[in-house]
């Protein structure tokens, strides 16, 4: 029965209550008689013209097209009603035509019969059918769920129908619902989590709390992580009449974005294309987090031609590989260079007649730049200064910097370079005879980008921990991979020259926070002094060279809203290109000195905020057994000045800012 088609489960129950009708209609008559009598003086064709008219009730009320294993109460409450409005046209019919002989209130009783039959059958059915699948799935997985509402209870009955998970009970916060049934199933409070999990040998919880915030979302992981099993989440409300929702469609694994703190910022069609759609584009760092996630985003809406330029073999090899797939459509040129390559730039701007131009080539590793200062320099801002000068002799239409919120009055040298490339584009904004517009975006860190914190948590994870933190109270700004390239292509849209761009990020994450989330994500539990049994450690180890423990997006500048109201667009002070041309060939000569101390006095002269934090010594790595237990960042110093004569070059200019 369970393996028949749709129409002759339809044609079974129409059969089915063409013989019980009759029957139903037979007892009411003889509830209101009291004997056979009365039941006997009318014909057989009476019996079957009730039973026909019932039926044609059931079916506007789509009883026969409903899902049995699904059927509720509010399609029993519209069957109901539909019966009720067919008995009384009968009724006055009867009165209309004056039939004495008939007994009116039989058809009171009736109703109540037929919708006691309706109620019985259908529901002892759907407890068949959920009896039948529930002996075929032995190896379902068994599961709990979050949140005994609404939502939780229309995902319980779509599982019972279902055969890949078991649902055996509901866990809620709310006192009122505890020790109740819904759907079957009983109510725990949270404080019993531990206890419920062990004895029912339940391996997954899916939290069904439609609109949950991440604060939310984070404390009932962390409580989940206790009970040491796998957390799902509800990805959409079920449509119970749907038989073609499985639960697998219903519910998805938690996934980075959910512990945001913010819903991701949808992009603006009408700006999403405006620099790309039958355009020529070129991409530097195409083969990176960012560029590659650009070249996917940009390919999407159809450009003339897409130029890749990175100076990683594999990494370009990869991409171009990738949309070549995907988009055999598309024309697309690799260049494997350094974006410092002058003549490299410049021949594919004038070969290609590129007229879109997304900087995404630099180094941005804070540790490594901090410890490579020369090399760090060179490429961001040599790399930055190619291609601001290139763009306008080549007439690139427009040209946009991916920079960083480490360049907002920056502690360490890549933050600076930021800034210095940020300076470059601000001045090549202003010059009248450029036809380019440049803009600027500046990021927060981006989850599951290359050296993101979060691929390196799931290394340590891997390894059996521990987590390493530089500091408890370290915090950040968070944006997806592919929020950041839908905010570099609508920057570029709604540039008007030497805008920066920065995204509304929301309210900024503690790392420890999301260390422990991720933790329970991998249905592991936290090893500290209060749970010695725990799985992970969470190590301090002491902030890195150049590390600041908050970042900032906005500066002191002033901020203007844009066509998009989530994407802030600010203006800030900027050096002459004169004197910025100067600068910039003098922390050339410093860098070829190698000497830390003129090179950072150098760069202080360009980056008037530049605060640079001394190297700390090494520290024993402190593991996070207490509150407040933190590794205390090094006090600030004031950079030394340059031995050299330099200094007076730098001292013969003085930043005239307009």
């Amino acid at each position: 029965m369970v393996s028949l088609h749709r129409t002759a489960k339809i044609a079974l129950m129409v059969t089915a209550d063409l013989i019980a009708l009759p029957c139903c209609f037979l007892i009411a008559m003889l509830l209101r008689g009291g004997d056979l009598k009365l039941a006997s003086h009318f014909g057989p064709a009476s019996y079957v013209l009730v039973a026909v008219l019932t039926i044609a009730a059931f079916s506007v009320s789509d009883l026969y097209r409903a899902v049995i294993r699904f059927i509720d109460q509010r399609l029993l409450s519209v069957t109901g009603a539909s019966l009720a409005l067919a008995i009384l046209c009968a009724y006055l019919v009867m009165f209309a035509i004056n039939e004495e002989s008939f007994p009116r209130s039989a058809l009171a009783i009736y109703w109540f019969i037929v919708f006691s039959y309706v109620v019985a059958s259908r529901v002892g059915m759907r407890n068949f059918l959920r009896n039948h699948h529930a002996r075929g799935r032995a190896v379902s997985e068994v599961v709990a769920i979050y949140g005994a509402g609404e939502a939780g209870a229309k995902l319980a009955q779509t599982m019972l129908g279902g055969e890949d998970y078991r649902p055996v009970c509901f866990f809620d916060d709310k006192h009122a619902l505890i020790e109740r049934n819904i759907g079957g199933l009983r109510v725990f409070h949270t404080e019993r989590l531990v206890e419920i999990v062990n004895a029912m040998r339940i391996r997954s919880i899916v939290i069904a709390i439609p609109g949950v915030s991440a604060e939310r979302l984070r404390d009932i992981m962390q409580r989940l992580a206790q009970a040491g099993v796998a957390t799902r989440i509800l990805s959409r409300l079920v449509d119970l009449g749907d038989d073609k929702v499985t639960p697998r469609e219903a519910i998805r694994e938690l996934k980075f974005e959910d512990l945001l703190g913010r819903p991701p910022v949808p992009p603006r069609l009408d700006l999403f294309a405006r620099c790309v759609h039958a355009k020529t584009v070129l991409v530097t760092g195409a083969g990176g987090s960012i560029g590659s996630e650009l070249c996917r985003q940009i390919v999407t809406l159809a450009p003339r031609r897409l130029h890749l330029l990175d100076h990683s073999e594999f990494a370009l090899y990869t991409i171009r590989q990738e949309l070549a797939t995907r988009f055999p459509q598309i024309s697309i040129d690799a260049h494997l260079g350094s974006v410092c390559n002058a003549e490299l730039v410049e021949r594919i701007l004038r070969d290609g007649k590129v007229d879109t131009i997304y900087h995404a080539a630099a180094y941005k590793h804070v540790p490594l730049v901090e410890s490579n200062i020369v090399e760090g320099l060179r490429n961001n801002v040599v790399g930055a200064q190619v291609i601001a000068t290139q763009a306008a002799k080549h007439a690139v239409e427009t040209c946009v910097l991916i920079s960083s919120d480490k360049a907002v009055r920056p502690t360490n040298i890549m933050g600076a370079s930021k800034r210095i490339a940020e300076l470059i584009f601000q001045a090549a904004a202003v010059r009248h005879d450029s036809p380019t517009t440049f803009s600027m975006v500046r990021f927060g860190n981006v989850l599951g980008s290359s050296g993101s914190v979060i691929p390196l948590f799931q290394r340590q994870i891997a390894r059996g921990g521990p987590l390493t933190i530089t500091h408890p109270d370290v915090s950040r700004y968070f944006m997806l991979i592919p929020e950041a390239a839908q905010l570099v292509i609508q920057a570029g849209a709604m540039a008007k020259g030497g805008d920066v761009f920065v995204l509304d990020m929301g309210e900024p994450v503690r790392i420890v926070d999301l260390a422990r989330s991720l933790i329970a994500l991998s249905g592991l539990t936290e090893r500290s002094a209060q749970h010695a049994g725990g799985d992970i450690e969470i190590r301090y180890v002491g902030l890195f060279p150049g590390e600041k423990l908050h970042e900032e997006l906005l500066t002191d500048g002033v901020v203007f809203p844009s066509e998009h109201p989530r994407i802030m667009r600010m203006k800030e002070s900027a050096l002459r290109p004169s004197v910025l041309e100067t600068f910039i060939t003098c922390l050339m000569m410093a860098c070829e000195t190698h000497e830390r101390a003129m090179i950072e006095s150098m760069v202080k002269a360009i980056v008037t905020e530049y605060n640079p934090q001394p190297q700390p010594q090494p520290q024993p790595a402190t593991p996070a057994t207490a509150p407040g237990a933190a590794a205390v960042a090094p006090a600030s110093t004031p950079p030394a000045e340059p031995a050299s004569d330099h200094l007076a070059l730098i001292r013969k200019f003085t930043p005239f800012r307009i």
